[in-house]
């Protein structure tokens, strides 16, 4: 960009610098004083207070310091904050083997957190293993978690942690869908959070 290129501002900021000028002249006019006593108070001449007002002469930070002293206001009301956008943020949910799997972690990194819900059809374990490191909290239902030679439930409010290289598997106790919140990290990477877990009751059990 050349040295006498002119900024572009995005349609946005563009549209703040569009209102300081009547939100100048509002709170001038509303204060009952003129252009000339707004001159004397901070030096700038009763020309450049008039473009201002009338959106002919963009406004700076030279010129709004002086302003909001003279009014006694904060700069960021001469200037108006810009409007928020919408932060609801949309997350699209996948099925995987008969689970609905919520992706909450929207960035790649090495910690990623999903919703899951888990079927009651999902009774049968069928353990695996790979590399990283596994968090489990169940927000409702009854979760069984197999891993190594332990056959464990969860209730809700509980959690567990382990190393995903041992042979493990979770799923439902069978007697209805159970919603768990699993964070997932590669070997090393660790929730320090450790809940009690109980047998589970009847066949199966270790």
């Amino acid at each position: 960009m050349g040295c006498n290129a002119g900024v572009e501002h995005s349609p946005e900021i563009a549209r703040v610098l569009t209102e300081v000028g009547p939100r100048l002249k509002r709170l001038r006019t509303g204060r009952a004083m003129t252009l000339a006593a707004l001159s004397e108070a901070t030096g700038i001449s009763k020309s450049t207070l008039s473009r201002l007002e009338s959106g002919q002469r963009k406004p700076s930070l030279e010129l709004l310091l002086p302003l909001a002293q003279a009014h006694q206001v904060p700069l960021d009301e001469l200037v108006g904050p810009p409007e928020v956008g919408d932060p609801r943020v949309r997350l699209t949910p996948r099925r995987v083997n008969g689970s609905t799997v919520l992706p909450l972690t929207r960035q790649p990194g090495p910690l990623q957190t999903y919703k899951m819900v888990l079927p009651p059809t999902r009774s049968n374990p069928d353990p695996c293993t790979h590399e990283g490191y596994e968090w489990l909290y169940v927000l409702a239902g009854r979760l069984r978690l197999v891993l190594g030679e332990h056959d464990l439930v969860l209730e809700s409010g509980e959690a567990a942690e382990f190393d995903t290289r041992l042979p493990h598997w979770f799923g439902s106790t069978g007697q209805g869908p159970v919603e768990v919140l699993s964070l997932f990290g590669r070997q090393g990477e660790r929730m320090h959070v450790r809940a009690r877990s109980r047998p589970l009751d009847g066949p199966g059990q270790a």
